[in-house]
């Protein structure tokens, strides 16, 4: 598709980058403070030049602050996310929405239970209005001794008291998003131990925030299960009205999949004999894909390419990594691109405001938009490309109990622990994250699944992570025999079967979108439980090979705090400071066993994340695969002079 864009002269995200070369090199490194009107003060990073800013914050102090900034703006997009759906489920408590309903009446009933809601011989819609009050009291509690009832309620009992001795449980969302604003204003908080204690903190009360809006988003529109899908631009149809919804907050694109068909015999008589065809891109796309296997078209990078096939009707946008340049594209073909959040405009598209109260009549209006649009099809445009991949999809934490069950009915975990303990299994890797236009796209992610599952590492995916997979062949049952080693091979294939599937679990297992990167916190929870050990001690990693966005940095930042080593694949803007540098790698290690490893080479950093798991299984006196003869000399974030700790010994 890019072929068809530069022929016909539209600029995509990779000539938008290859535009913006040279990059600013004192904002990568994190030098450049723009964070009050005397500046922008940049530091020069080989000490020849100026070393404070105007108001005298130093490059530590300013690499800090701007660290914690992107932090909380990760943990504001996720945890408005989680609200938007807490509120939808507090107004289907109060009968206000008839478009919606639980779907998961277990689920509900579980998480209402680990939330203290009382469940026994009350109404359902009881149940939901006090499940939500409670989960909307975490962005309203002014009580900082007492921590948000999600986070508390799902962690280990050992991470729980570590990260309560070091004061960094959250104890109100809103409230740690406003602190860091306000601690990283001009002539607030300058010391980079204080700053990153509460970056931590901001992170951990992302983590709140995705736990309750993917928990929530289950009890309404049910819990995936493992369900066959397509994934790639050739999931687009020629002969039908395609519409793609992009962006991440499944509200409104769960009611355009109800609606779509009432609308088939429209599409039909607008000149479509297949009718609506639905795809998803990004992580919209993700949360249709996983609970109804709604083909995935793209994840965030490639994502103006649909519209480049002439075949795209419309795109519906709602909230997170939507690129502002889809109308400037659009306007090229016929495609209409549709905004549907008050709070997330584009110039250029087409608003349609969305409300809960009316969402099947505002679904029903935005297809019919799509619908009259097919007629403006240039059918000498279309260009389709024969690209289209299967995959099994769909691994709640729930799904994958539920598979390991069919091994060990009694003790489901066990066969996941005992294989662990037998060396079948060395470990686990999390691949969450982003694309970004400095990486191939895709390429870290299916270079280091491989290489890991190669050597018997089991890989669980989220995000725009999952849409790689998924394009890339790493999601069916045939990846296992070609990718893994004989031991994870042996385990998938035996679970596989026992199962149902006819052959073994696929090596990727996919986990749904960004914000279900809780999923994994829960089976990871669950397995430390099982264990009787904290999750530092397990030998679970996690990665962004090709991290992109402020969410992320929050992401990472909250998988370090609980433990795990986290691999980014692009440089975070840091490395202009020592301090900080440490304060995140070797500090976080001695005091949360977490901490961050950054190696843009995917080879390099499989061999990092394998090295890591080796370590965690030392630790548990387990047998260790050979590791490499030392680490690789490429960023692992080595300062220049001792690390300080994050809090005194």
């Amino acid at each position: 598709m890019l072929g068809v864009t530069k022929a016909a002269g539209i600029a995509t995200a990779w000539d938008r980058y290859k535009a913006q070369q040279p990059q600013c090199g004192f904002g990568s490194t994190g030098l450049c403070c723009r964070i009050c009107l005397q500046g922008p003060c940049r530091i020069d990073p080989f000490g020849n030049g100026p070393q404070y800013g105007v108001c005298g914050a130093d490059r530590d102090t300013i690499v800090a602050r701007h660290l914690v900034r992107m932090m909380a703006a990760g943990t504001a997009a996720h945890s408005e996310h989680g609200r938007h759906i807490a509120l939808a489920l507090l107004h289907v408590g109060e009968h206000k929405l008839h478009d919606y309903a639980v779907h998961d009446d277990e689920k509900l009933h579980a998480v209402a239970a680990r939330l203290g809601v009382a469940t026994e011989g009350r109404e359902q819609s009881d149940i939901i209005h006090e499940l939500a009050e409670v989960t909307l009291g975490d962005y309203q509690n002014q009580d900082y001794d007492k921590p948000c009832h999600w986070i508390s309620s799902s962690l280990p009992a050992p991470r729980l008291k570590k990260l309560s001795d070091l004061g960094l449980l959250p104890h109100n969302i809103d409230a740690m998003v406003a602190q860091s604003m306000s601690r990283t204003h001009m002539g607030c908080d300058a010391e980079p131990e204080n700053l990153i204690l509460g970056g931590l903190r901001v992170a951990l009360a992302d983590l709140n925030g995705e736990m309750l809006a993917t928990e929530l988003s289950d009890v309404l529109f049910g819990t995936p299960k493992p369900v066959a899908s397509v994934a790639n631009l050739g999931v687009l149809k020629r002969n039908a009205v395609n519409v793609a919804v992009n962006g991440h907050n499944p509200l409104l694109s769960e009611i355009i999949c109800n609606v779509a068909a009432d609308l088939h015999d429209e599409a039909v008589a607008a000149g479509a004999p297949e009718g609506i065809n639905i795809v998803g891109v990004c992580c919209t796309g993700n949360e249709l894909m996983m609970r109804h296997g709604v083909p995935l078209a793209t994840n965030y990078l490639s994502q103006e390419l649909p519209i480049a096939t002439g075949a795209l009707e419309a795109m519906i946008v709602d909230v997170q990594c939507v690129m502002p340049s889809l109308p400037r594209i659009a306007a090229c073909f016929h495609t209409k691109i549709i905004t549907t959040d008050n709070q997330n405009k584009i110039t250029g598209a087409t608003h349609i405001e969305f409300e809960e109260e009316r969402a099947s009549e505002i679904a029903r209006q935005i297809l019919r938009v799509a619908i009259d649009n097919f007629k403006r099809r240039d059918p000498k445009r279309i260009d389709i490309p024969d690209e289209k991949q299967e995959a099994i999809v769909g691994f709640s934490t729930e799904g994958i109990v539920a598979a390991l069950a069919t091994v060990d009915a009694a003790d489901p975990l066990k066969p996941m622990v005992d294989n662990i303990v037998s060396g079948a299994i060395q470990g686990v890797v999390l691949f969450a994250g982003c694309n970004n236009a400095k990486i191939q796209q895709d390429h870290n992610y299916l270079t280091m699944a491989k290489s890991l599952a190669k050597r018997n590492v089991l890989v669980v995916a989220t995000g725009c992570a999952s849409g790689a997979f998924a394009k890339g062949g790493m999601m069916t049952s045939a990846a296992t025999d070609q990718y893994c080693g004989e031991g994870l091979r042996g385990v998938l294939t035996a679970i596989g079967e026992a199962a149902g599937l006819g052959g073994p679990l696929p090596p990727v297992l996919h986990m749904g979108a960004c914000v279900d990167n809780s999923r994994a916190v829960a089976l990871v929870t669950a397995l430390a439980n099982k264990l009787g050990v904290d999750i530092s001690d397990l030998p679970v990693v996690a990665s962004a090979p090709e991290a992109m966005s402020e969410k992320a940095m929050a992401i990472g930042t909250w998988s370090v705090a609980i433990g795990l080593p986290t691999h980014l694949g692009t440089v975070p803007p840091v490395v202009g400071s020592d301090v900080v540098t440490g304060l995140i790698t070797d500090a976080a290690k001695a005091q949360l066993g977490g901490y961050f490893i950054v190696e843009p080479d995917p080879e390099k950093a499989a061999d990092s994340l394998f090295d890591a798991i080796q370590e965690r299984r030392a630790g548990l006196g387990l047998s260790t695969a050979p590791r490499r003869p030392a680490l690789s000399p490429t960023y692992r974030f080595a300062p220049s002079r001792p690390a300080p700790a994050l809090l005194p010994s």
